[in-house]
């Protein structure tokens, strides 16, 4: 929707006459398609009018219709999760990479398997220097915490920094970070290029000097025990610990201009940070972006993909808030991309060859020739954290102050990489919306 056709068509018309050139960031170009035996199609419409100038538009075959691209494609790359319709189109035995996010979307499972597609979960890579330029959550996040405060900046309405006028001084604006995670100190940092007093808050201890190293100060809870997980990632704490960090939370909460919430707990759900109570104790207008609600959110009263004003503060639980930075956000997406196929597979007489034994593989691969692979999911019934084809039904009213969230398992998926003369790949926009995480 809101796409001007006729200036669509104008690009159409000139695409004849467009010289490819192989630059940054593009990457690839005619001669590499040409002697690689590689057809990238795309999808009609998508990203427009973003991607379509003169260096890149002539490198794709458009293909008028999703159902198409989905049905003739040995490998499809989706940004988010395909939808139970789109899995249905695509062709048996193709391979499916991107972040699929098997811990919110279990039920995707079966169609994966019925289909025989190699799926790989690429939110499941493993934290290893070899995988970083693979990182797609640390690429994604960073961006998305930048934006958050762009977001909360304007939904706010009033200047973030001090200012000193004759005509009076304008107080510098309070902004609280709930979750020093990549998308937490991107945040905090862009809070301070505006202006901005902030504070954050994170149950891990080694966030402590990150938070401080950026000028913020680090809400700390009266208590010895500690939030550092596996891998660098947050644990679930005990309930003593959480009932500490609610009272300490509540009383911070008060003097908050702009609250960004990023907590999440790997195969869980999101924990509610910020109860309904809480929220009545904010100042009007102030506001609150929940960055976790595709999880279950970190705000009780948050509703994904929506902004709702709760007792007079504004909550916003963007579903796709990359869509604010979507060039910086696929060109970064790409390299990603680009990166993997490179890096756990060779190209060799028109076939993409995986190496099965590799470790990225392993820590990625969710499905692969009509089963689940990957020991997380192995089991028979595998629930997801959000019920299929709807969202978080808390906060309803705003009486409710912290809903009951649904427990899961996740970690990552699997992708048959199938053999073919002649290798397309598909970049395809998904049916559902997208949320970084």
């Amino acid at each position: 929707s809101g796409v001007d056709f006729d200036m669509f068509s104008e690009y159409i018309s000139q695409w004849n006459s467009i010289v490819i050139e192989n630059k940054e960031p593009y990457f690839i170009s005619e001669d590499i398609i040409n002697s690689k035996q590689i057809e990238i199609p795309l999808q009609f419409y998508a990203g427009f009018p973003l991607i379509y100038d003169d260096k890149v538009i002539g490198i794709f075959c458009l293909a008028d219709f999703k159902n198409k691209i989905l049905s003739d494609s040995d490998y499809i790359v989706t940004v988010s999760s395909l939808g139970v319709n789109d899995i249905k189109q695509i062709k048996a035995g193709s391979t499916l990479l991107g972040m699929v996010k098997p811990g919110l979307h279990g039920e995707l499972f079966t169609h994966f398997n019925s289909k025989k597609l190699t799926t790989f979960a690429l939110g499941m890579l493993p934290r290893i220097t070899r995988a970083q330029t693979m990182d797609v959550l640390s690429s994604q996040s960073n961006l998305a915490g930048y934006r958050a405060v762009i977001e909360g900046a304007t939904l706010f309405g009033r200047a973030l920094p001090l200012m000193m006028t004759a005509a009076g001084t304008i107080p510098a604006a309070r902004v609280l970070v709930l979750g020093a995670g990549v998308a937490g100190l991107q945040a905090i940092a862009t809070a301070k290029r505006l202006g901005a007093i902030v504070s954050a808050f994170d149950v891990r201890a080694a966030a402590k000097e990150q938070v401080q190293s950026l000028g913020a100060t680090f809400v700390e809870v009266d208590a010895s025990e500690t939030g550092d997980g596996e891998g660098g990632y947050a644990k679930e704490m005990s309930d003593a610990y959480k009932a500490a960090q609610m009272q300490k939370l509540a009383s911070v909460m008060k003097t908050q201009d702009i609250v960004i919430t990023t907590a999440l707990i790997p195969g869980k759900t999101a924990p509610v940070l910020i109860t309904a109570d809480m929220v009545k104790t904010m100042r009007t207008n102030s506001v609150i972006i929940d960055l976790a609600s595709e999880s279950g959110g970190n705000c009780a009263l948050s509703e994904h993909g929506k902004m709702v004003v709760k007792h007079g503060v504004k909550i916003n639980a963007p579903g796709n808030i990359l869509s604010g930075i979507a060039a910086d956000a696929s060109q970064l997406y790409a390299r990603n991309i680009l990166a993997f196929l490179k890096g756990v597979s060779t190209f060799s007489d028109g076939k993409i060859m995986i190496d099965w034994s590799d470790e990225i593989v392993k820590a990625t691969l969710l499905t692969k020739e009509g089963s689940t692979v990957h020991p997380a999911f192995k089991s028979e019934n595998v629930v997801s954290v959000v019920d299929a084809g709807s969202v978080k039904s808390k906060a309803k009213t705003e009486e409710k102050s912290s809903p009951k969230k649904a427990k899961s398992d996740e970690q990552s998926e699997a992708t048959d990489l199938q053999s073919s003369p002649k290798v397309k790949k598909a970049a395809v926009k998904s049916e559902k919306s997208k949320t970084e995480i």
